[in-house]
């Protein structure tokens, strides 16, 4: 029985990555290394899983991928190495507004612990690592696949630490069957609107939903760059189509929106689509990010200040390599504009629940 080894558990994309491979019969056991602090919610997890595909199996198991051998036991090892086919190594610190110290443990460390597990199974047939498309950092332009270029600069310290762990995921290219996932800033799903928490684009929809009293709400700046937004089905259906593509062994793939919106247009339809109006007038970018260093009203706004990094950044994510393997399984982005009232309503319906809203610090 083809055995899916799984860090990033009980994490939104990990999650739905079991799902989706249990639905499409492509996996049936599942084993998920999961932090102590982490197994209440894990299992909480699991049971729900198991009760939508009974005929599967996940085993959570405690480990820390900061660890060698990730923290497992000999005996552990000894039992499950041979049987792992697919590991997917998903675990990191997301947040823009991470400690240098704390992304780099579980990033970078982190992630070369992984690597030295995945050289020591022998019936693997694939390692999917989950990057980001923002390894560029501050590079502009057009940003291709198979580049991994050191930028002059990084925005975050999240950036900066998927970057050096890439770099390390890179260098084993030529040992193990491996394939790496760049995704673009993450969402919802296109159909059901459904996330976990409200990170990323949910930003803007938190500032519009509390600026909604005011006799209008302002545009942020003049921008004239896109953002790269992708609904997480897309991140599902593609990575689960890669894993089993020959042709995507030792590749890099950007799962970006090939068809990515201006920020300003994402940002007007956002206002119409929650206040039934469209914005007025212009509120200056220096002055949006004065507003946001101020603690007081970043929380209020529910919004973190390294967003807006995002707004000005003018680069294009070429996905050619991605398209042309997604296309012989018919796999294609849905597009933002067209998806967004589903995740509006789902946020709307959510929004109150601080299980979703991330602590802004």
């Amino acid at each position: 029985m083809k055995l899916h080894f799984f860090t990033g558990f009980p994490g939104f994309i990990a999650k739905q990555l079991i799902r989706a491979l249990f639905r499409e019969k492509q996996a049936q056991a599942v084993i998920a290394i999961v932090l102590a602090g982490e197994t209440l919610k894990a299992n909480q997890e699991k049971r729900k899983l198991l009760e939508e595909f009974p005929d599967c199996s996940i085993r959570i198991v405690e480990g820390d991928i900061t660890l060698p051998n990730l923290g497992l036991d000999d005996q552990m090892i000894e039992e499950i190495v041979p049987k792992i086919e697919v590991l997917w190594h998903l675990a990191a610190i997301y947040d823009l507004a991470v400690p240098r110290d704390i992304a780099w443990k579980v990033n970078v460390h982190g992630t070369t612990m992984v690597n030295d597990f995945a050289r020591s199974l022998p019936n693997l047939r694939r390692y999917m690592y989950f990057s980001t498309a923002y390894v560029a950092g501050m590079r502009e332009g057009i940003l291709r696949e198979n580049e991994l270029i050191r930028p002059l600069a990084f925005k975050n310290y999240y950036e900066e630490t998927k970057y050096e762990a890439e770099l390390r995921v890179e260098d084993l290219k030529s040992e193990v069957p491996l394939t790496i996932i760049r995704p673009g800033i993450v969402r919802g799903h296109s159909a059901t609107g459904e996330t976990t928490k409200f990170d990323g684009p949910y930003f803007f929809l938190n500032l519009v939903d509390r600026l909604k009293g005011l006799p209008f709400i302002p545009y942020i700046g003049q921008s004239t760059v896109t953002i790269n937004v992708v609904p997480v089905d897309y991140i599902l259906n593609a990575s689960i189509f890669l894993m089993n593509e020959e042709d995507a062994k030792g590749k890099t793939f950007h799962l970006t929106d090939p068809n990515p919106h201006p920020v300003q247009e994402v940002y007007r339809t956002m206002v119409k689509l929650i206040t039934n109006n469209y914005p007025r007038g212009r509120l200056p970018f220096s002055l949006a990010r004065l507003s946001l260093q101020v603690p007081f009203i970043r929380k209020k706004l529910g919004v973190e200040q390294e967003t807006l990094d995002y707004l000005t950044w003018n680069a294009v994510f070429d996905t050619s390599e991605a398209q042309r393997i997604l296309q012989k399984g018919g796999i294609t982005c849905p597009d933002f504009i067209q998806t967004m009232p589903r995740m509006i309503e789902f946020y709307l319906a959510h929004k109150e629940d601080k299980t979703y809203q991330i602590q802004i610090k």
